[in-house]
């Protein structure tokens, strides 16, 4: 996920620089951080501390900006542009610290925070971006840009600096600013609920079994032995726990035989957040009506269009014909897989009719029987230490990285390991790992920063400090972490992020590392799952956690053989999600939004099967209603295309770790936004990308 997407409410600001009030040292946000690297000093903070930071870093920037305002002298790149996207170094802090933690370590009391804070965060970038005389300035340079003198990235800034303001509100007119202002805090609030709704609501439930009925129906022996933990963790002995959380729900699904077992666990699944407990349907009317009045004070005729125009799709159309033109046969895929699992079905059932509780059970059977392959097989090779460093050695082998792990640095929860990031004898780089699921944190995974790369004011490089959260299957007594495939691609997606951030060489903060368009920013992270998948790859880093003894060939040749398999669900599922955010996002009138009903229209629209449901439904669809993935889920399909055609250079070429082609991979991952992307794409390239590796690798072709 985007970092920049967490710091709720603070998409319009431009933070930078060093600004500390010293005069209240109990207040560890309040001086400098006596921490290697300056990192936050992660045991001193403490919740009371937050409120008061956020009061004074939003206190300090004023100041800043004010002083940027009362400038007698002529507006200058220096005294405008550089002198605001250096300013709000206290608040940006507070701000990273805060959200990411509420992320991954929440509580009452921290929501009760971000309910507080949130709205002021929203009302300051709101001052900021609809401040007449500072627009005034940044205008009067942007208008004299060509005369300037600037370099690549200084022009590059002012464009994005003076682009910023316009699609923040600075053009509209003065009677519409305070809706404006009452739009974009309600949407902060409301979008915060959204998502502490869908995290109480996932914690909210668990099935408990006897001992005797968890091992009756076809569960493996390590997810019994992780649900009897689960459930003696919980105080309740002799039973197994399952959750809702995908490393639990998942395998449960696949390999439970009890059909009525199977329902009840989709069903909750699947109606989070609706009903009584933790309803979400009305926040989403909310949130879709404002968004679009939003976008229609910004002179725009839908929150998609607004969304689209700063990224590379640039229209909603775009967006529709790229999903469009894979959900056809991505839909006919998975019509024939559901008449192979109809048939399996019915010689278990007869007369029984294949519902969406039984996809999934159905699918691992069939690959079990089809190529001799099941999860029970492929996880001894894939421990989690193992697909973690094999990780590791792809970027070493790419770009000459070494990953050097460091307890004595400061830590924000002691399940995060912490690594000193080195190119050569230099640490380039702090990264932290969080793996495995807790109730207080959110489900999914994600890449996020406690602080982005940029040149400080006195020249110097501040490295980036990187998280990577995942909710990976925890270790047991007798086992290490085992994961199946698909959880290895994903350790290598979310690696893929952080390797964005930690190669960004940079000026500005606000253009550095992966602030760059959203329909971009998935595909450094993607073409990382290329070599996670590879055969030679996988002969280097898996290895069974007993023996050592690497992946056999034929396995290998079992996960290749297996890897289109399913594709017609997989695909089906994200394209319809997908486009389900477009329907909600380009709507260009106020729509009373109901739910199912909407939802069931706009599947129904593209003829998605009753035996298959959106990859999210929408009452606990974060990516989209408190992600910031608004109009934006499509960047996976998107970014998706960009991944495979990247990846076939290097396939292409022979050689996997081509020292030219990383060079040049390098280069594009390192320069963030300070150059147009898609420019540097297909610089990389020699060419426009092409869809045919894409169609080719999921068996769509």
């Amino acid at each position: 996920m985007n970092k920049r997407l967490l710091i709720i409410g603070c998409a319009a600001l431009t933070l930078a620089a060093a600004c500390k009030n010293k005069d209240n040292m109990d207040n560890p946000f309040f001086g400098e951080w006596n921490t290697p690297y300056g990192i936050p000093d992660f045991e001193k903070i403490k919740p009371e501390h937050y409120m008061p930071a956020f009061e004074e870093g939003i206190k300090q920037q004023k100041a800043e900006i004010d002083a940027i305002t009362g400038n007698t002298e002529a507006p200058t790149f220096a005294n405008t542009i550089e002198a605001l996207e250096q300013s709000g170094d206290l608040l940006n802090e507070v701000s990273a610290v805060f959200f990411n933690l509420a992320e991954c370590i929440n509580s009452p009391e921290m929501e009760k925070i971000a309910e507080e804070a949130t709205p002021l965060v929203s009302a300051h970038g709101d001052d900021i971006m609809l401040n007449a005389k500072l627009f005034e300035r940044v205008k009067a340079v942007y208008e004299q840009r060509e005369s300037l003198g600037l370099d690549g990235e200084q022009m590059r800034l002012v464009e994005e600096t003076y682009k910023n303001f316009v699609r923040n509100g600075a053009n509209i007119p003065a009677d519409k600013q305070e809706r404006f202002r009452e739009i974009n805090s309600l949407l902060a609030s409301l979008t915060l609920r959204f998502g502490n709704n869908v995290l109480a609501a996932t914690n909210q439930y668990s099935l408990s079994l006897d001992a005797d009925k968890a091992r009756s129906i076809g569960l493996t022996d390590d997810q019994l032995a992780t649900a009897f933990e689960a459930s003696a963790d919980a105080g309740i002995d002799d039973h197994a726990r399952f959750t809702l959380d995908i490393p639990s729900w998942e395998p449960f699904m696949q390999n439970c035989t009890d059909r009525e077992l199977r329902q009840q666990m989709w069903e909750a699944y699947a109606n989070r957040c609706t009903g009584e407990n933790y309803d979400n349907s009305v926040l989403i009317d909310s949130i879709v009506n404002l968004r679009l009045e939003r976008a229609n004070i910004l002179g725009f005729e839908s929150h998609a269009a607004y969304t689209l125009d700063d990224c590379l799709a640039k229209t909603p159309e775009a967006v529709y014909q790229c999903l469009m033109d894979l959900w056809t046969p991505a839909l006919n895929k998975a019509k024939q897989e559901r008449d192979e699992y109809q048939k399996m079905l019915e010689k278990d059932q007869p007369g029984a009719k294949l519902q969406p509780w039984d996809w999934r059970y159905y699918c691992e059977k069939m690959r079990k029987e089809r190529y001799a392959l099941n999860d029970d097989e492929i996880r001894p090779y894939f421990p989690f230490d193992n697909v973690r460093e094999g990780a590791f050695t792809v970027a070493n082998k790419l770009y000459g990285f070494t990953f050097r792990e460091n307890n004595k640095l400061p830590k924000y929860h002691p399940e995060a390991i912490s690594y000193e990031v080195l190119d050569g004898d230099k640490v380039i780089a702090i990264l932290y790992m969080d793996f495995f699921p807790r109730e207080s944190k959110r489900s999914g995974a994600w890449m996020t920063n406690f602080r982005e790369q940029y040149i400080d004011k006195d020249g110097n490089n501040v490295i980036p400090i990187i998280s990577m959260v995942c909710n990976f299957t925890k270790p047991t007594k007798d086992k290490p972490s085992l994961l199946n495939f698909d959880q290895s691609e994903t350790l290598f997606h979310e690696f893929g992020h952080c390797l964005h951030g930690i190669l960004s060489q940079c000026h500005y903060r606000s253009l550095s590392g992966t602030n760059v368009p959203r329909d971009f920013v998935e595909m450094p992270s993607r073409v990382m799952e290329n070599w996670c998948r590879h055969p030679q790859v996988m002969k280097e880093y898996a290895r069974h956690y007993k023996t050592g003894e690497a992946i056999p060939d034929s396995l290998i040749a079992k996960i290749e053989a297996a890897g289109t398999f399913g594709q017609g669900f997989i695909n089906t599922e994200l394209l319809a999600a997908s486009l389900l955010d477009m329907d909600y996002h380009s709507i260009t009138k106020p729509t009373k939004i109901v739910l199912p009903d909407f939802e069931d229209q706009a599947m129904a629209k593209i003829g998605l099967i009753p035996e298959i449901i959106s990859r999210y439904k929408s009452c606990y669809f974060q990516h989209i209603f408190s992600g910031g993935y608004s109009a934006g889920y499509y960047s996976y399909t998107w970014t998706a295309i960009l991944d495979a055609d990247a990846f076939e250079a290097f396939r292409e070429s022979g050689d996997l770790y081509n020292p030219e082609l990383a060079k040049k991979f390098r280069f594009l991952l390192s320069h963030g936004n300070t150059i147009d992307p898609m420019k540097m794409y297909v610089d990389f390239r020699g060419k426009q990308p092409s869809v045919e590796p894409l169609k080719r690798n999921r068996g769509l072709i």
